[in-house]
Parts: C-alpha cells; structure tokens; sequence
C-alpha cells in the first residue's frame, strides 16, 4: 500500500455525480478507491459498486468496499475495509479469501496491539486529525501517535482523518504508506487538480523516507 486513496461521499460531491468523481480522481493519480455509502439501499449500493469496480478495471485500480462484505462479494470488489465494530477480520477473510485486500481501522493502542495478530493487509489509523466526515472516533492520533504506530506495527499504514494539502506531507513523513482522503477530493471543485497535488506532495515525502 502506497500513495493516495479516496474514500468516497456522495454528500460531499455537489452536483458532481459520483462516478465522474471517482474517474476524475484517478486521472489525477488516485492509487485505491474506497465506496462507502450508509444511506442507500442494498441494491442500489451493489448496483453502484458493479458499475465503478468495472469503471476502475480499465485503469488496474482496486475497488474496496467499506464495512459491506456482502456487497464486496456481490460486486467482486478487489477488498473491503472493517472497522472495530464490524465483522471479525478471521471471518471476513474466510469469506473474501486470501487473495482479497483487507484493511482494518484502528482507534485504540489495544486495537494497535491486537492488528499485530491478524494478517490485514493494512491497518487505517484513523483518525490522525479531528475531522467532519467522521465523528464516532475516540480521539485524534495526532503526528506523534502515528509516528508511534508506525515504528511498533508490521502492517502497512493508511492514515485517514483530517488530511489534506497543507499537512499530507507531515502525515506522510511522521509514518503513513498511504493517506486516504474524503473531503479534500470528494468537495474539490477540480477532482483532477486536488487529487495530482496531493499525489504529487506524498510521493515526495516517501521519496524521502
């Protein structure tokens, strides 16, 4: 796991319909996308998930579904995301498979601890800084926490939370392999332009590393 990953909010889109979001996020050098949606039915959500995990095949980028596995089996998504409070990680890899990408959120040093055990493919360190989009949190991580989970964790890093141009290079610098983003391209009036810059700011940082 390296680079920017968007997880998306249809909320946040504006007029701009989703997938044109989305396909405008990956031309701007997007490497991961996350679907989340908690307000639409199960139909529509698998509906949607078939049309953009076929959309981002033409471009080899992996379509992760959050929280859903029965939708990610549904549409044949690439992986899923699990929170704290979703199905267990040894049985949504027993349904997924092996070969499935799974990430799973960490809010807690327990949490931290306890992903040590698991064979995720990621772990999401969220959140790394106070944030609209998510407000069910037990608190911000801050640089240094994530500086602290990145010399203790065997997994890769993704940071969520927060983060947008003027702080993606000291996220990336205190210890993210990948920072995932919502707000910062979901509302961007130029998904292209707002996506590049960021890319471009977080390739530099691990470049550095």
């Amino acid at each position: 796991m390296r680079g920017l990953y968007l997880v998306t909010d249809r909320g946040l889109c504006g007029q701009k319909p989703l997938e044109d979001m989305i396909l405008q996020a990956v031309r701007g050098g997007v490497a991961y996308v996350q679907l989340r949606e908690k307000e639409i039915s199960t139909r529509l959500f698998v509906e949607e998930a078939q049309r953009i995990k076929k959309l981002l095949a033409k471009y080899k980028i992996p379509l992760i579904i959050n929280d859903r596995i029965d939708v990610a089996l549904a549409c044949g998504a690439d992986g899923v995301h699990i929170g704290q409070e979703d199905m267990p990680y040894v049985t949504a890899r027993s349904l997924m498979g092996k070969k499935a990408i799974i990430g799973l959120s960490v809010e807690t040093w327990e949490d931290v601890e306890e992903s040590q055990k698991l064979d995720v493919d990621y772990i999401g360190v969220s959140p790394v800084f106070a944030t609209p989009t998510k407000t069910d949190t037990k608190g911000e991580w801050g640089l240094e926490g994530l500086a602290k989970i990145k010399t203790f964790s065997r997994h890769p890093i993704v940071a969520i939370g927060g983060i947008n141009e003027s702080n993606a290079r000291d996220v990336a610098a205190a210890g993210a392999d990948c920072i995932a983003v919502v707000s910062a391209i979901c509302a961007a009036a130029d998904p292209v332009v707002a996506a590049r810059k960021l890319n471009e700011i977080i390739n530099a940082a691990l470049n550095k590393r």
